[in-house]
Protein backbone atom coordinates (compact mmCIF):
# COMPACT_ATOMS: atom_id res chain seq x y z
CA UNK A 1 0.00 0.00 0.00
CA UNK A 2 1.24 3.51 -1.14
CA UNK A 3 2.34 5.95 1.64
CA UNK A 4 -0.04 9.11 1.84
CA UNK A 5 3.52 11.31 1.18
CA UNK A 6 3.74 8.99 -1.61
CA UNK A 7 0.67 9.22 -2.62
CA UNK A 8 0.97 13.40 -2.18
CA UNK A 9 4.12 13.43 -3.93
CA UNK A 10 2.57 11.56 -7.11
CA UNK A 11 -0.25 13.77 -6.99
CA UNK A 12 1.84 16.97 -6.70
CA UNK A 13 3.49 15.69 -9.84
CA UNK A 14 1.05 15.04 -11.65
CA UNK A 15 -0.94 18.20 -11.39
CA UNK A 16 2.37 20.27 -12.37
CA UNK A 17 2.16 18.01 -15.28
CA UNK A 18 -1.16 18.25 -16.58
CA UNK A 19 -0.96 21.91 -15.92
CA UNK A 20 2.30 22.47 -17.79
CA UNK A 21 0.89 20.52 -21.18
CA UNK A 22 -2.41 22.35 -20.52
CA UNK A 23 -0.37 25.61 -20.79
CA UNK A 24 1.27 24.10 -23.89
CA UNK A 25 -1.75 22.84 -25.31
CA UNK A 26 -3.94 26.26 -24.64
CA UNK A 27 -0.81 28.45 -26.55
CA UNK A 28 -1.40 25.51 -29.14
CA UNK A 29 -4.58 26.14 -29.46
CA UNK A 30 -4.93 30.21 -29.71
CA UNK A 31 -1.49 29.57 -32.80
CA UNK A 32 -3.55 26.61 -34.98
CA UNK A 33 -6.74 28.87 -34.45
CA UNK A 34 -5.53 31.70 -35.99
CA UNK A 35 -3.89 29.64 -38.92
CA UNK A 36 -6.54 27.44 -40.00
CA UNK A 37 -10.30 27.86 -39.82
CA UNK A 38 -10.52 26.11 -36.47
CA UNK A 39 -13.00 25.92 -34.53
CA UNK A 40 -14.09 22.90 -32.04
CA UNK A 41 -11.04 22.48 -30.02
CA UNK A 42 -12.11 19.10 -28.38
CA UNK A 43 -10.42 16.76 -30.70
CA UNK A 44 -7.23 18.65 -30.60
CA UNK A 45 -7.64 18.41 -26.87
CA UNK A 46 -7.41 14.90 -27.43
CA UNK A 47 -4.61 15.04 -29.19
CA UNK A 48 -2.68 17.05 -27.28
CA UNK A 49 -3.92 14.92 -24.12
CA UNK A 50 -2.86 11.35 -26.09
CA UNK A 51 0.85 12.85 -26.97
CA UNK A 52 1.30 13.80 -23.13
CA UNK A 53 0.51 10.97 -22.13
CA UNK A 54 2.45 8.71 -25.03
CA UNK A 55 5.59 8.64 -23.02
CA UNK A 56 3.63 6.36 -20.25
CA UNK A 57 1.50 4.68 -22.62
CA UNK A 58 4.64 3.41 -24.50
CA UNK A 59 5.92 2.16 -21.15
CA UNK A 60 2.83 0.12 -20.68
CA UNK A 61 1.98 -1.17 -23.91
CA UNK A 62 5.54 -2.56 -24.27
CA UNK A 63 5.40 -5.60 -22.07
CA UNK A 64 2.27 -6.85 -24.07
CA UNK A 65 4.14 -8.75 -27.14
CA UNK A 66 1.28 -8.21 -29.34
CA UNK A 67 1.07 -4.38 -28.90
CA UNK A 68 5.07 -3.80 -27.99
CA UNK A 69 5.76 -2.21 -31.30
CA UNK A 70 2.92 0.02 -30.77
CA UNK A 71 4.74 0.40 -27.33
CA UNK A 72 7.50 1.66 -28.97
CA UNK A 73 5.85 3.97 -31.50
CA UNK A 74 4.40 6.08 -28.14
CA UNK A 75 7.48 5.98 -26.15
CA UNK A 76 9.17 7.49 -29.40
CA UNK A 77 6.56 10.08 -29.97
CA UNK A 78 6.78 10.93 -25.68
CA UNK A 79 10.41 11.10 -25.71
CA UNK A 80 10.10 14.17 -28.23
CA UNK A 81 7.23 15.24 -26.17
CA UNK A 82 9.70 15.81 -23.39
CA UNK A 83 12.09 17.55 -25.16
CA UNK A 84 9.21 20.39 -26.35
CA UNK A 85 7.80 20.08 -22.77
CA UNK A 86 11.15 21.68 -21.74
CA UNK A 87 11.65 24.19 -24.42
CA UNK A 88 8.19 25.04 -24.53
CA UNK A 89 8.54 26.05 -21.12
CA UNK A 90 11.42 27.99 -21.87
CA UNK A 91 9.90 30.06 -24.91
CA UNK A 92 5.97 30.29 -24.37
CA UNK A 93 6.20 32.67 -21.18
CA UNK A 94 8.42 35.42 -22.95
CA UNK A 95 6.40 34.96 -25.86
CA UNK A 96 3.00 35.50 -24.18
CA UNK A 97 4.94 38.98 -22.79
CA UNK A 98 5.88 40.01 -26.60
CA UNK A 99 2.19 38.91 -27.60
CA UNK A 100 0.72 41.38 -24.89
CA UNK A 101 3.65 44.31 -25.50
CA UNK A 102 2.56 43.78 -29.29
CA UNK A 103 -1.29 44.46 -28.66
CA UNK A 104 -0.46 47.41 -25.93
CA UNK A 105 1.21 48.81 -28.91
CA UNK A 106 -2.30 48.75 -30.92
CA UNK A 107 -1.05 45.80 -33.49
CA UNK A 108 -4.04 43.54 -34.45
CA UNK A 109 -4.22 40.20 -32.03
CA UNK A 110 -4.66 37.91 -34.87
CA UNK A 111 -1.25 39.39 -36.07
CA UNK A 112 0.47 39.31 -32.64
CA UNK A 113 -0.60 35.53 -32.29
CA UNK A 114 0.47 34.81 -36.44
CA UNK A 115 4.32 36.59 -35.34
CA UNK A 116 4.88 35.48 -32.28
CA UNK A 117 3.92 31.53 -32.71
CA UNK A 118 5.64 31.13 -35.91
CA UNK A 119 8.90 32.45 -34.44
CA UNK A 120 8.34 30.08 -31.54
CA UNK A 121 7.79 27.46 -34.46
CA UNK A 122 10.82 28.03 -36.04
CA UNK A 123 12.68 28.20 -33.12
CA UNK A 124 11.50 24.75 -31.68
CA UNK A 125 11.55 23.14 -35.32
CA UNK A 126 15.19 24.26 -35.20
CA UNK A 127 16.18 22.57 -31.86
CA UNK A 128 14.45 19.35 -32.49
CA UNK A 129 16.44 18.83 -35.89
CA UNK A 130 19.81 20.42 -34.86
CA UNK A 131 19.16 18.00 -31.54
CA UNK A 132 18.45 15.20 -33.53
CA UNK A 133 22.06 15.45 -35.30
CA UNK A 134 23.85 16.21 -32.36
CA UNK A 135 22.02 12.90 -31.03
CA UNK A 136 22.80 10.56 -34.33
CA UNK A 137 26.48 12.32 -35.27
CA UNK A 138 28.77 10.87 -33.03
CA UNK A 139 32.09 12.51 -32.48
CA UNK A 140 35.66 11.39 -31.17
CA UNK A 141 37.04 13.32 -28.62
CA UNK A 142 40.43 12.44 -27.91
CA UNK A 143 42.35 12.67 -24.77
CA UNK A 144 45.76 12.53 -23.94
CA UNK A 145 47.73 11.86 -20.42
CA UNK A 146 51.11 10.49 -18.90
CA UNK A 147 51.15 8.84 -15.70
CA UNK A 148 54.03 8.35 -13.65
CA UNK A 149 54.15 4.51 -13.72
CA UNK A 150 55.58 1.78 -15.26
CA UNK A 151 53.38 -0.74 -16.97
CA UNK A 152 55.99 -3.52 -17.82
CA UNK A 153 57.40 -3.47 -21.32
CA UNK A 154 54.38 -1.51 -22.24
CA UNK A 155 55.08 2.12 -23.05
CA UNK A 156 51.69 3.69 -23.88
CA UNK A 157 47.86 2.00 -24.62
CA UNK A 158 45.18 3.20 -26.62
CA UNK A 159 42.15 3.05 -24.74
CA UNK A 160 38.36 3.33 -27.02
CA UNK A 161 36.02 4.23 -24.78
CA UNK A 162 31.57 4.64 -25.10
CA UNK A 163 29.07 4.97 -21.80
CA UNK A 164 25.63 5.33 -21.62
CA UNK A 165 24.76 3.79 -24.92
CA UNK A 166 21.47 3.08 -23.67
CA UNK A 167 20.20 0.10 -26.09
CA UNK A 168 17.15 -0.03 -26.03
CA UNK A 169 13.75 1.46 -27.81
CA UNK A 170 15.25 4.35 -29.39
CA UNK A 171 18.58 3.85 -29.50
CA UNK A 172 18.88 0.41 -31.75
CA UNK A 173 21.29 -1.88 -34.04
CA UNK A 174 21.75 1.39 -36.32
CA UNK A 175 23.35 3.83 -33.62
CA UNK A 176 25.27 0.70 -32.15
CA UNK A 177 27.03 0.41 -35.62
CA UNK A 178 28.34 4.26 -35.41
CA UNK A 179 30.11 2.82 -32.46
CA UNK A 180 31.20 -0.28 -33.65
CA UNK A 181 32.23 1.32 -36.91
CA UNK A 182 34.67 4.13 -35.22
CA UNK A 183 36.11 1.33 -32.97
CA UNK A 184 36.96 -0.28 -35.71
CA UNK A 185 38.56 2.91 -37.28
CA UNK A 186 40.03 3.87 -33.62
CA UNK A 187 41.96 0.10 -33.62
CA UNK A 188 42.10 0.36 -29.32
CA UNK A 189 44.39 -2.17 -27.51
CA UNK A 190 41.37 -1.95 -24.92
CA UNK A 191 37.56 -0.82 -25.26
CA UNK A 192 35.88 0.51 -22.06
CA UNK A 193 32.14 0.66 -21.66
CA UNK A 194 31.46 2.53 -18.07
CA UNK A 195 27.63 1.58 -17.50
CA UNK A 196 24.09 2.07 -18.94
CA UNK A 197 25.08 -0.09 -21.93
CA UNK A 198 21.24 -0.74 -21.81
CA UNK A 199 17.75 1.72 -21.86
CA UNK A 200 16.36 0.09 -18.25
CA UNK A 201 14.45 -3.17 -20.28
CA UNK A 202 16.98 -5.66 -21.71
CA UNK A 203 14.03 -7.36 -24.23
CA UNK A 204 14.56 -4.83 -26.87
CA UNK A 205 18.32 -5.74 -27.38
CA UNK A 206 17.62 -9.10 -27.58
CA UNK A 207 14.38 -8.79 -29.40
CA UNK A 208 15.98 -7.23 -32.24
CA UNK A 209 19.18 -9.33 -31.87
CA UNK A 210 21.36 -6.30 -31.10
CA UNK A 211 23.98 -8.87 -29.73
CA UNK A 212 25.06 -9.32 -33.94
CA UNK A 213 26.16 -5.54 -33.87
CA UNK A 214 27.78 -5.73 -30.07
CA UNK A 215 30.05 -8.35 -31.01
CA UNK A 216 31.88 -6.74 -33.48
CA UNK A 217 33.73 -4.51 -30.40
CA UNK A 218 36.79 -6.13 -30.63
CA UNK A 219 40.22 -5.14 -28.95
CA UNK A 220 43.52 -7.11 -28.33
CA UNK A 221 43.39 -6.54 -24.27
CA UNK A 222 39.41 -7.28 -24.26
CA UNK A 223 36.47 -5.40 -23.57
CA UNK A 224 35.47 -4.57 -19.84
CA UNK A 225 31.90 -3.10 -18.92
CA UNK A 226 30.67 -1.84 -15.66
CA UNK A 227 26.99 -1.61 -14.65
CA UNK A 228 25.23 1.52 -14.52
CA UNK A 229 21.99 3.18 -12.72
CA UNK A 230 19.76 2.10 -15.87
CA UNK A 231 21.20 -1.65 -15.82
CA UNK A 232 19.57 -1.45 -11.91
CA UNK A 233 16.53 0.00 -12.38
CA UNK A 234 15.98 -2.75 -15.38
CA UNK A 235 16.62 -5.31 -13.20
CA UNK A 236 17.54 -7.71 -15.52
CA UNK A 237 21.58 -7.68 -13.95
CA UNK A 238 22.49 -11.72 -14.25
CA UNK A 239 20.29 -11.79 -18.20
CA UNK A 240 22.67 -8.48 -18.86
CA UNK A 241 25.96 -10.42 -17.79
CA UNK A 242 25.64 -13.49 -19.97
CA UNK A 243 24.55 -11.46 -23.16
CA UNK A 244 27.62 -9.20 -22.76
CA UNK A 245 29.43 -12.67 -21.81
CA UNK A 246 28.20 -13.85 -25.19
CA UNK A 247 29.80 -11.27 -27.21
CA UNK A 248 32.90 -11.09 -25.46
CA UNK A 249 32.56 -8.56 -22.91
CA UNK A 250 33.36 -8.78 -19.38
CA UNK A 251 31.59 -6.72 -17.12
CA UNK A 252 33.07 -6.32 -13.73
CA UNK A 253 31.26 -6.19 -10.49
CA UNK A 254 33.11 -4.58 -7.64
CA UNK A 255 36.60 -6.73 -8.88
CA UNK A 256 39.81 -5.89 -10.97
CA UNK A 257 41.88 -7.55 -13.87
CA UNK A 258 44.96 -7.14 -14.18
CA UNK A 259 46.08 -7.22 -18.01
CA UNK A 260 49.22 -7.41 -19.77
CA UNK A 261 50.94 -8.02 -16.46
CA UNK A 262 51.24 -4.42 -16.41
CA UNK A 263 48.06 -2.51 -15.46
CA UNK A 264 44.68 -3.16 -13.42
CA UNK A 265 41.53 -2.42 -14.71
CA UNK A 266 38.88 -1.98 -11.97
CA UNK A 267 35.14 -2.00 -12.64
CA UNK A 268 32.99 -0.58 -9.49
CA UNK A 269 29.25 -1.27 -9.22
CA UNK A 270 27.29 2.09 -9.65
CA UNK A 271 26.13 3.80 -7.03
CA UNK A 272 22.49 2.24 -7.25
CA UNK A 273 24.22 -1.46 -5.73
CA UNK A 274 24.02 0.48 -2.33
CA UNK A 275 20.21 -0.23 -2.05
CA UNK A 276 20.12 -2.10 -4.85
CA UNK A 277 22.68 -5.16 -4.66
CA UNK A 278 22.21 -7.50 -1.48
CA UNK A 279 26.23 -7.79 -1.99
CA UNK A 280 26.01 -3.73 -1.87
CA UNK A 281 29.35 -1.88 -3.56
CA UNK A 282 32.81 -1.58 -2.09
CA UNK A 283 34.90 1.73 -1.34
CA UNK A 284 37.78 2.30 -3.56
CA UNK A 285 39.73 1.81 -0.92
CA UNK A 286 38.51 -1.93 -0.50
CA UNK A 287 38.73 -2.34 -4.28
CA UNK A 288 42.28 -1.22 -4.02
CA UNK A 289 43.30 -3.04 -0.86
CA UNK A 290 44.64 -6.07 -2.68
CA UNK A 291 46.65 -4.64 -5.57
CA UNK A 292 49.85 -3.29 -6.90
CA UNK A 293 49.89 -0.14 -6.65
CA UNK A 294 52.97 0.24 -8.13
CA UNK A 295 51.33 -0.71 -11.19
CA UNK A 296 48.64 1.89 -13.25
CA UNK A 297 45.43 1.54 -12.14
CA UNK A 298 42.48 2.36 -14.41
CA UNK A 299 38.67 2.03 -12.65
CA UNK A 300 35.31 2.48 -14.04
CA UNK A 301 32.71 4.24 -12.58
CA UNK A 302 29.61 5.10 -13.72
CA UNK A 303 28.78 8.24 -11.92
CA UNK A 304 31.68 10.50 -11.19
CA UNK A 305 30.36 10.89 -7.76
CA UNK A 306 33.32 10.02 -5.85
CA UNK A 307 37.07 11.71 -6.86
CA UNK A 308 37.64 12.71 -4.37
CA UNK A 309 38.64 9.11 -3.17
CA UNK A 310 39.32 7.78 -6.07
CA UNK A 311 42.68 10.46 -6.07
CA UNK A 312 43.35 9.54 -2.39
CA UNK A 313 43.16 5.95 -3.25
CA UNK A 314 46.18 5.73 -5.69
CA UNK A 315 43.68 5.44 -8.86
CA UNK A 316 45.72 6.82 -11.97
CA UNK A 317 42.30 6.98 -14.47
CA UNK A 318 39.00 7.37 -13.52
CA UNK A 319 36.39 7.03 -16.61
CA UNK A 320 32.47 7.89 -15.79
CA UNK A 321 29.51 8.83 -18.12
CA UNK A 322 26.41 8.95 -16.33
CA UNK A 323 25.92 13.33 -16.23
CA UNK A 324 25.30 13.10 -20.02
CA UNK A 325 26.30 16.55 -19.77
CA UNK A 326 22.54 18.05 -19.34
CA UNK A 327 22.06 16.16 -22.41
CA UNK A 328 19.99 19.51 -23.14
CA UNK A 329 21.51 23.03 -22.42
CA UNK A 330 20.57 24.76 -20.01
CA UNK A 331 20.11 21.06 -17.82
CA UNK A 332 23.95 21.55 -18.07
CA UNK A 333 23.71 24.04 -15.24
CA UNK A 334 22.33 21.87 -12.75
CA UNK A 335 24.90 18.88 -13.53
CA UNK A 336 27.75 21.53 -13.06
CA UNK A 337 26.49 21.84 -9.51
CA UNK A 338 26.23 18.02 -8.69
CA UNK A 339 29.18 16.51 -10.00
CA UNK A 340 32.79 18.06 -9.66
CA UNK A 341 33.20 17.22 -13.04
CA UNK A 342 30.25 16.88 -15.35
CA UNK A 343 32.08 16.66 -18.40
CA UNK A 344 35.56 16.48 -19.80
CA UNK A 345 38.86 16.17 -18.54
CA UNK A 346 40.10 16.79 -14.74
CA UNK A 347 43.30 16.07 -13.09
CA UNK A 348 43.48 15.86 -8.83
CA UNK A 349 47.18 14.80 -7.78
CA UNK A 350 47.94 11.64 -9.80
CA UNK A 351 44.25 10.87 -11.04
CA UNK A 352 43.08 11.86 -14.21
CA UNK A 353 39.28 12.05 -14.46
CA UNK A 354 36.98 12.01 -17.94
CA UNK A 355 33.78 11.75 -17.96
CA UNK A 356 32.23 11.73 -21.08
CA UNK A 357 28.81 12.99 -22.38
CA UNK A 358 27.85 9.54 -23.58
CA UNK A 359 26.78 7.62 -26.85
CA UNK A 360 23.57 7.32 -26.59
CA UNK A 361 20.27 9.62 -24.99
CA UNK A 362 17.84 8.78 -22.40
CA UNK A 363 14.45 10.18 -23.45
CA UNK A 364 14.25 12.12 -26.06
CA UNK A 365 16.80 11.42 -28.59
CA UNK A 366 18.05 15.21 -28.96
CA UNK A 367 21.20 16.77 -27.55
CA UNK A 368 21.42 20.08 -26.99
CA UNK A 369 24.66 21.93 -26.13
CA UNK A 370 26.40 18.37 -25.71
CA UNK A 371 27.46 16.15 -28.77
CA UNK A 372 26.84 12.19 -28.26
CA UNK A 373 30.26 11.19 -28.42
CA UNK A 374 33.24 8.27 -28.57
CA UNK A 375 36.41 8.62 -25.97
CA UNK A 376 40.09 7.95 -27.77
CA UNK A 377 41.89 7.94 -24.41
CA UNK A 378 46.16 7.53 -25.39
CA UNK A 379 48.04 6.91 -22.90
CA UNK A 380 52.32 6.98 -22.14
CA UNK A 381 53.60 5.26 -19.17
CA UNK A 382 56.66 7.57 -18.33
CA UNK A 383 57.88 6.33 -14.51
Amino acid sequence: MLKPRLIGIIALVLFIFVSINFYIGWNGWLYLSALLPLENPLPYAFIVAIVSFSYIIGRLLQPVTPLRKIGRVFKLIGSYWFAVMEYAVLLLPPANLIYWLLTRLDIPSYTAVLSVGSVVVVIMLTILLRGSWNAWSPIVRTYSITIAKSAGPRKSLRIGMASDIHLGTIVGKRHLARLADAMERMKPDLILLPGDVIDDDIGPYIDDYMSEVMKRLKAPLGVYAVLGNHEYIGGHIARFIAEMDAVGIRVLLDESVKIDDGFYVIGRKDLSAKRADPAGRQSVKELVAALDASLPLIMMDHQPSDLEQASLQGIDLSLSGHTHRGQMMPNHFFTRRLFELDWGFLQKGQLHAIVSSGFGTWGPPLRIGSRAEIIQLNVEFRP
